[in-house]
């Protein structure tokens, strides 16, 4: 597919150092990213959308009541795949969160200067991802009133807490990782709280910012402890990514089911959050780049990137792929193979050579470079990898669970209009609270969109 001369014309400009669009200034930056959220009328396609986000959610409401009337027997599970949807769901939705901490935490400790322009859009996305992972837990329960025993409390029966079990690591892995992203997002936003405070025309205006500001007033001081502050929460949730994803995949590794027992699965599960995160970042900036006119701080370059980032979690996860159907066989366990073998021919095969195609193949066609900057296309690509990664989950989840090691238990799993109801409404809560998101605080990171404009001055490359 080749370019077009718009592209063309775009490609050649991007350099090393275009991660600014020509003729933005510092005072460009304020009053172009405050006045989406402040002056800005609320245009018909942020209707469409949050419509049809609520049209979800309501769909999501619907689902959980019923589940809550009838019980998790309205969903497709059954011994032995008592593991469906929820738990599928759950991971996808983590592992695409962790890839937009990677972004704002990562590269902000490797003092990346293309994360300053997508950092907020990163970090407004894992916090509603994170939100939606945090149902799945609980509605998975069945007794999901009994909520509080995922908790690591001491009880009668002596079974928490259990520190030497992955599952106990996992809930404060969760936990930290919920209040850190929440944190991490809130810190980041309060000096551009403040300047929507001071240029708000508003009366409700200034006192919503204002009390979200939390009175900053931009001294000295404000900034020195700001950016502590915020480098210690970097520091904090760039390796806690790594290790949620790491217990999730313990998680598996020491579960009695045939095709889990991998100690691959950490990493396994790492490079599979960073692929899908940084997918479901470009299919977000690729359209609010147009939608929010934020080409001159969203360049071609953050687009390369990206790009470039999602292509190489593809080779490590298309390496962890092969790694997963050779080991059986190297390994020689029966049951193993029979898992693998189901996989590449059995029922789930459609399902497994979709998550092949979506997630390893589909990506390579970034290796060039036109490609790699043509928007539509990139949209279409990162699409697929978001697809393809729920379909690596379900064929983890499932694929695992349907062949154990007692024959005479095997079972089909079939899901169920209610199963594919909650995925679609968590869907919804997720557009919902990223719209809301849209339309009231600003996307683009405005205090640090001026520091890099003045580091460029200092340096004389503008």
């Amino acid at each position: 597919m080749g370019a077009s001369p718009e592209t063309r014309q775009e490609l050649n400009r991007v350099t090393h150092m275009d991660v600014i669009g020509p003729g933005v200034t510092a005072l460009s930056v304020t009053v172009h990213v405050s006045d989406l959220v402040l002056e800005r009328r609320t245009p018909l396609w942020w209707w469409a959308g949050f419509g049809l986000s609520l049209g979800l959610l309501g769909l999501f409401v619907v689902a959980l009541g019923w589940l809550f009337i009838r019980g998790v027997g309205i969903w497709g599970i059954d011994w032995p795949v008592a593991w469906g949807f929820a738990i599928g769901n759950y991971v996808w939705w983590v592992g695409m969160a962790s890839g937009g901490t990677l972004i704002s935490a990562l590269f902000f400790l490797t003092r990346s200067e293309w994360r300053s322009a997508t950092s907020r859009i990163a970090e407004t996305m894992t916090v509603f991802c994170v939100a939606c992972a945090g149902v799945m837990p609980v509605i998975h329960l069945g007794r999901w009133w009994y909520f509080y025993w995922l908790f690591p409390y001491p009880n009668t029966m002596a079974l928490w807490p259990q520190f030497r079990s992955p599952l106990h690591w996992d809930f404060v892995a969760i936990l930290v990782y919920v209040a850190g992203s929440m944190l991490f997002w809130y810190v980041g936003l309060l000096p551009d709280l403040a300047t929507l405070r001071d240029r708000a025309r508003r009366r409700w205006q200034r006192v919503l910012y204002g009390l979200l500001a939390l009175g900053w007033q931009g001294s000295s001081r404000h900034w020195r402890q700001f950016k502590i502050l915020y480098g210690l929460f970097a520091a904090l949730m760039a390796p806690l990514v790594c290790s949620i994803h790491s217990i999730v995949g313990l998680d598996f590794a020491g579960g009695l089911t045939p095709g889990w027992h991998e100690t691959q699965f950490p990493p396994y599960f790492v490079f599979g959050a960073a692929l899908s995160g940084f997918a479901v970042v470009l299919m977000l900036v690729i359209p609010l780049r147009r939608a929010l006119d934020l080409t001159g701080f969203i360049t071609l370059r953050h687009i390369d990137v990206l790009a470039r980032l999602m292509l190489t979690a593809s080779l490590l996860l298309s390496y962890c792929y092969l790694i997963e159907v050779f080991m059986p066989f190297y390994r020689g366990e029966e049951h193993e193979i029979t898992v693998v073998m189901s996989e590449l021919g059995g029922y789930y095969a459609p399902w497994y050579w979709a998550k092949i195609i979506l997630n390893g193949v589909v990506p390579q066609l970034l290796w060039i470079r036109p490609l790699r900057l043509n928007r539509p296309l990139l949209f279409l690509v990162a699409l697929c990898v978001v697809v393809g990664m729920w379909i690596e989950r379900y064929v983890i989840v499932v694929g695992g669970l349907h062949r154990n090691y007692t024959e005479s238990s095997w079972f089909v799993f079939m899901p169920t209009f209610w199963d594919w109801a909650t995925l679609a409404g968590s869907v919804g809560l997720f557009l919902t609270g990223f719209f809301l998101a849209l339309r009231f605080i600003p996307m683009v990171s405005m205090f640090e969109l001026r520091e890099l404009l003045h580091k460029k001055r200092a340096e004389g490359g503008r």
